[in-house]
């Protein structure tokens, strides 16, 4: 109860979870720095943007997330605002330079770049038109896959070790047609307004429909006489158990500050099915010794049918969280909206399918009890 009531309190503060731009749409922007970047640096260059450390420090990697700007062309034009404001940050001298910057030159350009270059000096007839082509090619998608692997060159060495055929002389006329900017973009991300608010739309659809379907059918699988007085509690058990799982998770999100994804509710949705899956482990049981133990009290049947799953249900549990425990700590900051769900789910639902949704059938048999005195 502290839990939810400490999620809604910071639901309610915070107007709402942190949606990601899945939900709210705009503009992602992934950056990587040759050095440590100062996160006070973009935030006076980016204005009202969105900055956040991404992945581990030592990768000196930023997300920049911007408001939605309605354009055509909004994932170009916003990714290419956050360089030029960046490149007058911190490569201020080069903004007006004509020197290319190679560590942001797209790789579709880098191939013609290269030829009208020629560091080679193949021009004067050593070579054919083709061979030319051939040749430029070749040395643009070594340096591309060594820029790719490194995430961004520091100085001209590492260029010449992506492409070892670069000679001194090569490298001498590349220094001066390029540079090796401070920073390079990595990965966009853009959603436009109206699909943020369908994929919210369809993100609740599927969260409330799988509950319901999952209230129905336990209900109908458990009830003995009648679904509405017997099978439907059952039913309730789990939804209530699932509820309180959902909430605690979500209320964690909001008060750790993490956003709320597709992953993570892909996370939730499997969440869910787990959770479920140990509740309806110790219904069974339930149910069978409903059958053998008719001279006993239900709530020690339901005691005893706890304690007879209950290594199985802990054991379970242990298997999975070390799974999505090692998710959490070693899949980085891309998975960890959806790790961090998962390991909280894990967690809430083992104690929710025995701590919730059992004692909810004792409530019902006690409430059911109680009127039948009073008739």
């Amino acid at each position: 109860m502290v839990l939810i009531f400490a999620g809604l309190a910071s639901l309610s503060i915070k107007k709402g979870p942190r949606l990601g731009i899945d939900f709210t749409g705009g503009t992602m922007v992934y950056v990587k720095f040759q050095k440590e970047p100062d996160l006070n640096r973009i935030r006076a260059a980016l204005g009202n943007a969105s900055i956040q450390q991404f992945d581990t420090a030592d990768k000196h990697e930023v997300q920049i997330r911007l408001e939605h700007v309605p354009s055509a062309h909004e994932q170009v034009s916003g990714s290419e605002e956050v360089l030029k404001e960046l490149r007058g940050a911190f490569d201020a001298d080069k903004v007006n330079s004509p020197l290319a910057d190679l560590n942001n030159m797209a790789g579709a350009d880098l191939p013609a770049k290269l030829r009208t270059v020629d560091p080679l000096g193949l021009k004067p007839g050593k070579k054919s038109e083709e061979d030319q082509v051939k040749t430029y090619n070749d040395i643009a998608n070594r340096i591309l896959k060594g820029r790719e692997t490194l995430g961004i060159f520091h100085d001209f060495n590492e260029v010449r070790r992506a492409a070892p055929e670069l000679t001194d002389a090569a490298m001498a006329a590349l220094s001066q047609v390029f540079y090796l900017g401070s920073f390079r973009s990595i990965a966009v991300e853009s959603v436009g307004p109206v699909v943020g608010k369908d994929l919210q739309q369809r993100a609740f659809n599927a969260v409330t429909y799988s509950v319901l379907a999952m209230l129905v059918y336990i209900g109908w699988r458990f009830k003995q006489k009648n679904f509405l007085v017997d099978g439907l509690i059952y039913g309730m058990g789990a939804v209530i158990a699932l509820v309180h799982d959902v909430l605690i998770t979500v209320g964690l999100f909001s008060i750790t500050g993490k956003e709320i994804s597709l992953t993570v509710i892909a996370a939730l949705l499997t969440l869910i099915g787990y959770s479920v899956n140990d509740t309806i482990v110790v219904f069974d049981r339930i149910r069978e010794n409903l059958k053998v133990m008719r001279k006993e009290s239900l709530s020690n049947i339901i005691n005893k049918s706890i304690n007879q799953t209950l290594s199985r249900t802990l054991l379970t549990s242990f298997t999975v969280f070390i799974s999505v425990g090692c998710l959490l700590i070693f899949g980085g900051e891309v998975l960890s909206g959806f790790s961090f769900a998962l390991t909280v789910g894990i967690i809430i639902g083992t104690y929710s399918s025995i701590a919730i949704a059992a004692p909810i059938l004792v409530f019902w048999e006690n409430l059911l009890e109680r009127r039948r005195v009073r008739a």
